[in-house]
């Protein structure tokens, strides 16, 4: 009987609104009950994660304004917040023939990519984000979330940071220009947010693994000895 009110809790709960799921000053609210340590460590790392590629989306915009002028919005913050959107509300991006996560990272970054590259890279970026965490950005205990999975998050973004630095087109020009060591300016900001990112992600995948170790070595612990497990 708990654990069906649990459950119908849980389902009553639904997806944080963006301004909830942004905001630092937060107050605890009912569904923090249904969360253990781990789940509200992820939600808040999801919140993080999604915070960085939306600073990363406006570096890139102002970096490569060209980009942002094919979405056809008025202002970097309006096309800014198209895909925000996109991301939050599981919704496709039609630059993007329907292609999420790393299909979607594949296509952005190829030569043969004709819209709005910048949006479209950081797109694939965060919907291969919440795809990893199961399809959702914020966690309670009935969820699973798959370490494997949340590390090659993590090694997928270290790739894709390490080809935003290095894609040219057919002329030879970079796809879109990010970090900057050059005599006319030092600009290694990408490189510092990105890494943000997969650190976040690293500690997730590291909790989450050590957390489902932990339950084997006391199983394993309790068959060796003999003993029950507790039921209160």
């Amino acid at each position: 009987m708990l654990l069906s009110s649990l459950v119908l809790a849980l389902a009553g709960c639904g997806q944080l609104s963006h301004s909830e799921i942004m905001s630092k000053s937060d107050s605890a609210d009912a569904g923090e009950f249904f969360q253990t340590n781990v789940d509200r460590m992820a939600t808040l790392a999801m919140r993080d994660n999604l915070n960085s590629l939306y600073r990363l989306l406006n570096k890139l915009y102002r970096r490569n304004p060209a980009e942002w002028r094919k979405t056809g919005q008025p202002t970097i913050e309006a096309a800014e917040k198209v895909i925000q959107t996109a991301i939050e509300q599981n919704r496709d991006l039609p630059s993007l023939n329907g292609l999420r996560d790393i299909q979607a990272l594949s296509y952005a970054l190829s030569p043969e990519f004709q819209g709005d590259r910048a949006g479209a890279f950081i797109y694939a970026i965060g919907t291969m984000l919440i795809t990893a965490h199961g399809g959702r950005m914020e966690f309670y205990i009935t969820d699973t979330i798959s370490a494997e999975f949340i590390n090659n998050a993590a090694r997928n973004i270290e790739k894709a940071t390490w080809m935003l630095g290095q894609r040219k087109d057919l002329q030879g020009k970079r796809l879109l220009l990010a970090n900057q060591l050059s005599k006319d300016g030092r600009n290694l900001s990408f490189a510092v947010e990105f890494g943000k990112i997969v650190a976040r992600l690293d500690l997730i995948s590291e909790v989450l693994d050590e957390r489902y170790r932990r339950l084997g070595v006391s199983y394993a612990q309790g068959l060796l000895f003999m003993n029950f497990l507790p039921v209160q």
